[in-house]
């Protein structure tokens, strides 16, 4: 019994020397976090806007698709607005080395989705792609990263190769409504071995702006075989 305890003791002692050596800070405001298992202090997370889409069918997400095309079932976790928490987030995951803050919000959605109408159907979660050559650059995808922390949460696999982006369109940021959706309308293919078939697709990304990115992989994985799509995103910008 005693043997059995001394690893899970040392491993808490390592955990917090590297908590002292290396204080897990808020990505808002720099702040010193009480635990692992967030992003944000918890003055910065009483800023942040929940959207609890998840517990409405047919909300403002899917709204954005009515007509083009069917899902199933959509969230975003967070509204985004300019310099609030959720924004700072985004950027240090996309742009400052921070692909765990991808897993870590992926895990807070995931617990909310868990028992979610018609999340708890989807049979693999697939990430919208980057372009090879703008992955090599970051060095991780940051929609896989959120794929995978709901995985983690949701039990279920991630297929991370399932979609792949052939063309290299560049930052969809500054684009207006109908150039983003004309930049990305050849741009995705299925993988010849994606495990999508006949299944349940939860499809997600960081931000849903104009929905643009999100249609033309839904749209491929529809043609390639899925039975349904739905759609998980970090946050949702107003329009």
């Amino acid at each position: 019994m005693l043997t059995q305890t001394i690893p899970l003791v040392l491993g808490d002692l390592l955990r917090g020397f590297l908590q002292l050596l290396y204080p897990r800070l808020c990505v808002a405001c720099g702040s010193e976090l009480p635990g692992p298992a967030s992003c944000f202090c918890l003055r910065c997370r009483l800023k942040l806007e929940p959207t609890n889409l998840h517990l409405q069918r047919e909300n403002e997400f899917t709204e954005r698709f009515w007509g083009r095309l069917p899902v199933a079932a959509a969230t975003a976790m967070y509204r985004f607005h300019r310099r609030s928490p959720i924004q700072h987030a985004l950027h240090g995951l996309k742009y400052r080395n921070r692909p765990d803050i991808g897993v870590l919000l992926g895990r807070e959605l995931g617990q909310k989705l868990r028992t979610a109408d018609g999340f708890e159907e989807a049979e693999i979660i697939v990430p919208v792609p980057l372009h090879p050559a703008k992955e090599r650059t970051r060095g991780y995808n940051q929609s896989a990263c959120f794929a995978r922390g709901l995985g983690e949460t949701l039990v279920k696999p991630v297929a991370v190769n399932a979609l792949l982006r052939r063309h290299n369109t560049g930052s969809q940021t500054r684009k207006k409504r109908l150039e983003r959706f004309s930049n990305v309308e050849t741009v995705f293919a299925v993988a010849s071995n994606a495990p999508i078939k006949g299944k349940h697709v939860l499809l997600v990304d960081d931000v849903l702006t104009t929905g643009a990115t999100l249609e033309a992989c839904a749209m491929v994985l529809l043609n390639a075989g899925a039975s349904r799509v739905s759609m998980a995103t970090i946050a949702i910008a107003m329009q």
